[in-house]
């Protein structure tokens, strides 16, 4: 079972203060980095056309199908029309990609949720979000099909949730639906407690965990998407430099684009490219689990859904900012008073950007 669960939920406190003493260590060992709009483009060729401007990308874990649209778009040549020579350097369990975004040394990265966006307000990082790739956070809690009949049922069950999740959604939970910790017990991205007990839970993401279940245990796991209940963060968030919005805006809105006509392509089209080009960076990616997270997206509109089917992929509005802002002061993971909008700017989407390319 993989650990993404781990690197998407919310940070806690202590993940907060490792962050900031790993940032301020970066920022004043590279100086000249932490005043870098980017890198500078690649020189002109006079037979190979216009130069392409080299961007770093930083993605929040090992490739795979959840980054398929980013995948696609350098693979099938999608970025270089757009005159970006895009780089995408893999996250992973002993990579923190996000705290090389402020210093220079990436040009944008992949963030897990709106939590780390307002997280990063909180810290006064310089950086902001540009796009949200997908419209619903793919977190889920899976139970055994006899005994997870609603949602409210698995208030009565034994739960299995990471520290991560207990700090973030399960928050949530307690505010909105009424659960306790009574029957919480820690989630060690083992399956196999959850799979002994018919009367547990556990978290998961809807594109890989219920895979896992259905191919070790053969059974269907129930699923419930919170993003269907009401947890309505974006995920899958593009992050820049602020000074890269203000200095380099049509870089900016390039990748912005893009990256969303990368995910209509990986989506829609023929994901092949895409997929080989995730393999070759994660040798142990399988096409059966690829081809299943692409199904689940589609079927759960963890992409395309929302806003996005009036607006484009990578739509974000004021109106769900607030309203997921307003649940997490709610529910206490948020401090009231924030000014949560320096999080996001809407400057670079909701221009309807490869609209035509969904399935007529």
């Amino acid at each position: 079972m993989r650990r993404k669960s781990f690197v998407r939920s919310a940070p806690s406190a202590w993940m907060r203060r490792l962050a900031t003493v790993l940032l301020t260590a970066v920022a004043l060992s590279t100086p000249a980095l932490a005043q870098h709009g980017g890198p500078a483009p690649a020189k002109a060729d006079k037979d190979a056309g216009p130069a392409l401007q080299k961007v770093r990308f930083g993605t929040n874990w090992v490739a795979e199908a959840e980054h398929g649209g980013f995948y696609q778009a350098v693979a099938d040549g999608t970025y270089k029309k757009y005159g970006l020579d895009v780089e995408i350097v893999p996250g992973g369990p002993n990579v923190n990609n996000r705290i090389l975004l402020p210093v220079g040394k990436l040009d944008f990265f992949m963030s897990a949720n709106s939590l780390q966006s307002f997280d990063a307000v909180e810290q006064n990082i310089p950086t902001v979000v540009v796009a949200a790739s997908f419209q619903k956070d793919p977190q889920v809690l899976l139970g055994h099909p006899e005994t997870a009949r609603t949602l409210d049922t698995l208030k009565h069950l034994t739960l299995f949730v990471s520290k991560e999740g207990m700090a973030s959604y399960f928050q949530w939970l307690k505010a909105d639906y009424g659960f306790t910790e009574r029957n919480v017990k820690p989630y060690t991205f083992n399956p196999q407690p959850f799979l002994a007990d018919p009367n547990s839970a556990m978290q998961g993401y809807v594109t890989s965990e219920p895979f896992a279940i259905e191919t070790q245990a053969h059974f269907k796991p129930k699923i419930f998407l919170l993003a269907d209940y009401g947890f309505n963060t974006y995920s899958t968030l593009i992050e820049t430099r602020r000074e890269l919005v203000e200095k380099e805006p049509d870089m900016v809105q390039s990748f912005v684009n893009a990256s969303a006509i990368g995910w209509y392509h990986y989506l829609y089209g023929n994901s092949r490219l895409g997929n080989e080009l995730i393999k070759k960076q994660n040798p142990e990616m399988t096409d059966a689990l690829l081809a299943y997270s692409i199904a689940k997206m589609k079927e759960f509109g963890i992409v395309d859904s929302g806003d996005a089917l009036k607006f484009g992929i990578g739509a974000m509005t004021d109106a769900r900012m607030q309203s997921f802002y307003d649940k997490m002061v709610k529910a206490g993971v948020i401090k009231a008073g924030l000014d949560y909008k320096k999080a996001y700017t809407l400057q670079f989407v909701n221009k309807r950007v490869g609209i035509d390319l969904r399935p007529k």
